[in-house]
């Protein structure tokens, strides 16, 4: 596996996060040509520069700059996408709005590029791969989360769909990574807040998910050898269950 995506193009899209650059390094230590996109934080992404042959700015939710993105990777092998919002509801009357935006940032813009990035393959002759990022709360009930759990649980079935589409002669693979507590990306505040402290306390995980559990889970599916489609896989410590 040292070499299989050596000089392969892959996308992280929203991946300028510490899952990104976790995901990031250890494709670039097999010498993929990565272009990773951001949607607002500027400064953030541009430390990633040394990883990526390319650093753009891309709102998923925005069709020209979806076509952007797969346009500088005219190549394209492999599409990870992290873009997702948490979709956090503080007061009843909000959750009518913020559900919307999360149909829109956690559903609608990484399934839809997701497709469009899949045709390409499809086009080009391509046997590629498609990450997409969902989390623990698609699977387990955790009370609050509905707004942004819905959309994720969404994309679980989706990404079956699109697996099952483009399986056979297109040979391309879809899968999903549903990541738990971990040290990185949207459950870093929560952890800093002790929000979770309780599962260490009470021994339902040995720790905190690293940037690093993921991004080995995302070079699993990724490898071009791989056998999986259409799965997805809890990277969470055994907390959901």
């Amino acid at each position: 596996m040292n070499e299989s995506l050596r000089e392969r193009e892959i996308i992280l899209a929203g991946g300028s996060g510490g899952l990104g650059q976790a995901i990031a390094e250890t494709l670039a230590a097999e010498g993929a040509r990565l272009i990773i996109s951001y949607r607002s934080n500027a400064d953030r992404a541009e430390r990633m520069r040394p990883l990526a042959a390319k650093i753009m700015a891309a709102d998923l939710t925005v069709g020209a700059d979806r076509a952007r993105l797969l346009d500088a990777a005219p190549q394209l092998y492999g599409l990870v996408v992290l873009a997702g919002e948490p979709a956090r509801v503080s007061e009843p009357a909000q959750f009518e709005n913020v559900l919307r935006r999360s149909l829109e940032v956690n559903l609608l813009g990484p399934l839809t590029l997701a497709r469009e990035a899949a045709e390409r393959m499809k086009a080009a002759g391509t046997h590629g791969s498609i990450v997409l990022f969902s989390t623990m709360q698609a699977i387990g009930v955790f009370p609050g989360s509905l707004a942004y759990a819905a959309p994720k649980a969404g994309l679980l079935h989706a990404a079956r769909i699109l697996a099952k589409e483009y399986r056979g002669p297109a040979n391309i693979r879809v899968n999903v990574i549903c990541p738990g507590v971990t040290q990185a990306g949207m459950a870093e505040a929560s952890i800093a807040a002790g929000k979770y402290d309780r599962y260490l306390a009470e021994g339902v995980i040995p720790r905190f998910g690293r940037a690093l559990d993921v991004a080995r889970a995302v070079r699993f599916f990724l490898e071009p050898d791989n056998y999986v489609t259409g799965q997805f896989l809890l990277v969470d410590g055994g907390l959901t269950l």
